[in-house]
């Protein structure tokens, strides 16, 4: 059933499928045993077979005795779908690229992104496209997801920012100190990726929500990066100090936040 919805989404019908797949495993054989194998209706498979002949996808070969019907072969089946598929995948790039770069300036945005492999498209997409900075804030399950497009980016701009709990991240980046709160089972898990300060992506982790939000909005992107350096300076200012800040910073949150 696998292998008919993967025709399916080919463009193919599940008869068309079940047609060549029949004649795949049984070759050189009658419309009346295509239709025995495949469970076809006698009335469509004749239908069935000459849309897969003009397709390209079975020959027919016709004597004043029989008529047998035979599958391309399946490497070369693969390689007219590859082909096909390719070509539609370029034209469709080069005109929606094109319908990009037309578009008319737009208020900025702020779009809600959902389901766990499109929020990381989004930032390998994102990292790809850096000309000159990405700043970032976070936990190990994000990073380790985007840490091959990390270093290749770090090799082509500048990468700051901070992290939790990533073993061995890039050396530009600061390792966030261990507190109660990011020891804590209960705390969530979030991201921020900032591109060139023009495109950010930020949510919680796609591991525990499957959401979250792109903007292009400068006022949101400031504010936001302005936080990754705030994050920053406080947890190295932590690290320098020989007083015990981190207990101080914790008590001063709390009383901030009515904890």
């Amino acid at each position: 059933m696998e292998l008919i919805n993967q025709f399916k989404q080919l463009g193919y019908t599940e008869y068309e499928a079940k047609a060549y797949i029949s004649l795949v495993q049984n070759n050189n054989v009658t419309a009346y045993q295509v239709s025995k194998n495949s469970g076809i209706p006698r009335a469509r498979i004749y239908g069935i077979l000459d849309l897969l002949v003009e397709k390209g996808l079975v020959m027919k070969e016709e004597t004043p005795e029989i008529t047998t019907y035979t599958a391309i072969a399946v490497s070369v089946f693969l390689q007219k779908i590859e082909k096909h598929w390719q070509s539609s995948f370029i034209s469709m790039s080069n005109h929606l690229d094109s319908l990009e770069q037309q578009e008319s300036i737009a208020d900025n945005k702020v779009l809600s992104i959902k389901d766990r492999e499109t929020i990381l498209a989004y930032c390998h997409s994102m990292l790809k496209k850096a000309k000159k900075r990405v700043l970032l804030s976070m936990w190990d399950d994000v990073y380790e997801e985007l840490r091959e497009d990390l270093d290749r980016a770090s090799q082509q701009v500048k990468v700051h920012g901070i992290t939790l709990h990533v073993m061995e991240p890039l050396a530009t980046l600061d390792q966030h100190r261990v507190t109660d709160y990011t020891e804590k089972t209960t705390t969530d898990h979030w991201f921020i990726l900032s591109i060139d300060g023009k495109e950010m992506i930020y949510g919680p982790s796609p591991d525990n929500r499957e959401l979250a939000f792109f903007t292009d909005d400068p006022i949101h992107i400031y504010l936001l990066e302005d936080y990754i350096w705030h994050d920053v300076l406080v947890n190295r200012l932590v690290k320098r100090s020989k007083d015990d800040l981190g207990d101080w910073i914790t008590k001063e949150r709390n009383v901030f936040f009515g904890v």
